[in-house]
């Protein structure tokens, strides 16, 4: 790629020394004048790799934790320059030829829009980190998006990889910033990637081994703008795909976007499914996960993965097991056996404030789903326990909770509900759950309203019920994250003492 090429629309632009190829970490990236938007922990190791090849990097961020400050010490030491402050947030300084942009940061943000405007290319730390890959011998990324249980997957893909005996680790939007894992000192064999929504609509040429699309419900309307806009990103993960793209046959969505994609001739469409499989396959026979898609005569035969009990306690929540199938279907296609993937989802650890069961109080469960951020989450959740008293709320970001209610109205015994958006789900309550009991917790303090959320629970529960923490909503009205959120109910569950299991 060209200096031409790469900023075709930018009339202050000049080539910074004639063509360049930025499509590894041993380009000419010196003396490239580059703006980091936000200094979380993608914006830091995309400043600091910037730097470390010659570039000029100046770092912007509307707030200034902390952390943030250590950070900019650090960075201002290596050469960066550093500026907080919303008033930095509005244009590009004059003579900007990149900007990288943290996945939070809208593409509506001024700063952005500016950008776009001025034919500044914009990329995210993703598309920064698969241009910064090694030139001969780059890990192979497998990559995971959807709307709910893309942790889940990827973590697990981490561990059948290393079942295998691979080097490999989970990195993007969780574990290990995708900057780092590129950059290793000691190369990974493959990465296993999460990308977000926001990561996939500033991606613009990663080319991975395999992908896959989870599932696809409405979700971060309010950064996208549109649902359909929304679902057309969440596709992008399907694009440019080399081996084999991974999706849903439980969810017509996936398979949609799957077949408008772009990808590698030769590319393999794979299903998974809670339902038997059908050739090119992964699914479930009898307690078996059976594999139909990699065995050579997959018409007439199947490989056995696992069974139901390998996964676990979480093996009675399907969404949890169309995980499992979809980091084996992801594994399977990068040749790991039929052995491992057993044992990597029997290593398989869940991830904290994911279905975790807190204590068994008076032969009541207490569960921690605080990761259960939006309606579809919630109900994968509660489609796992029988009766619940449903803790819920916080913010809903647009989304609607009337089919969430109206779907799992037979499985309540109770709600209890807080956070900004509380009064929206108790009218939904009202009409599609009139004889459920709620609470509303009043208090907005975190500590106390958690508090006061498990008084009214444990009032409503009886011997046999799971009190279960799924919001259907986000925290950041009154929580400084998801797990700040599930920390709290842990902690109080706890206090409460007396635990039976």
């Amino acid at each position: 790629m060209t200096d031409n090429e790469l900023w075709p629309l930018d009339p202050s632009y000049e080539p910074l020394g004639g063509e360049r190829d930025l499509t590894h970490r041993d380009a000419d990236w010196s003396g490239l004048s580059v703006l980091v938007v936000g200094l979380g922990v993608s914006g830091f190791a995309a400043a600091d790799a910037l730097l470390e090849r010659g570039a000029n990097v100046r770092v912007v961020s509307r707030d200034k934790t902390d952390v943030m400050a250590e950070r900019a010490q650090i960075l201002e030491v290596l050469g960066a320059e550093i500026a907080f402050g919303a008033e930095y947030m509005t244009s590009a300084p004059q003579g900007t030829q990149l900007v990288v942009t943290s996945p939070g940061v809208p593409p509506t943000d001024p700063l952005l829009t500016d950008a776009a405007d001025r034919g500044i290319p914009v990329w995210g730390e993703v598309e920064l980190a698969w241009r910064m890959r090694p030139r001969e011998g780059a890990a192979p990324w497998i990559t995971i998006t959807g709307t709910n249980g893309k942790t889940t997957a990827v973590t697990m893909l981490e561990s059948i990889l290393q079942a295998q005996g691979l080097r490999a680790v989970a990195a993007g939007n969780v574990g290990m910033p995708i900057m780092e894992a590129i950059l290793d000192p000691q190369p990974f064999d493959v990465i296993a990637v999460e990308l977000s929504t926001f990561q996939l609509h500033w991606s613009r040429s990663v080319s991975p081994f395999a992908s896959c699309l989870l599932n696809v419900a409405p979700d971060h309307v309010d950064w996208h703008g549109s649902f359909e806009e929304y679902r057309r990103q969440k596709g992008r993960v399907f694009e440019r795909t080399q081996a084999a793209c991974v999706y849903n046959v439980d969810d017509p969505t996936t398979e949609a976007l799957l077949e408008e994609a772009e990808v590698v001739e030769g590319c393999r469409a794979i299903g998974f499914t809670l339902g038997t499989p059908a050739p090119s396959m992964v699914g479930i026979v009898e307690d078996v996960l059976a594999d139909r898609a990699f065995v050579e005569e997959r018409r007439t035969s199947a490989a056995e993965l696992a069974v139901l009990r390998d996964l676990g306690p979480n093996a009675a929540a399907p969404h949890y097991v169309a995980d499992a199938l979809a980091a084996a279907a992801l594994a399977r296609s990068y040749g790991v056996s039929p052995a491992a993937v057993r044992k990597g989802l029997m290593d398989y650890s869940p991830q904290p404030h994911r279905m975790a069961l807190v204590a068994t109080l008076d032969g009541v469960r207490y569960v921690n789903d605080s990761k259960a951020t939006n309606p579809p989450a919630a109900a994968a959740s509660l489609t796992a326990y029988e009766p619940v008293v449903w803790i819920a709320g916080g913010l809903l970001k647009g989304a609607d909770v009337s089919e969430l209610v109206r779907d799992n109205a037979t499985r309540l015994r109770g709600a209890v509900l807080m956070g900004r958006d509380r009064d929206a789900i108790a009218r939904a309550l009202a009409e599609h759950a009139p004889d459920v009991p709620v609470a509303i917790v009043e208090e907005s303090e975190p500590e106390a309203a958690m508090t006061q959320a498990l008084e009214h629970a444990r009032g409503m529960a009886q011997s046999g019920d799971t009190v279960l923490l799924a919001p259907a909503a986000a925290s950041l009205d009154m929580y400084a994250s998801y797990g700040a959120r599930g920390d709290a109910f842990t902690r109080i569950v706890e206090s409460l003492g007396g635990a039976d299991a």
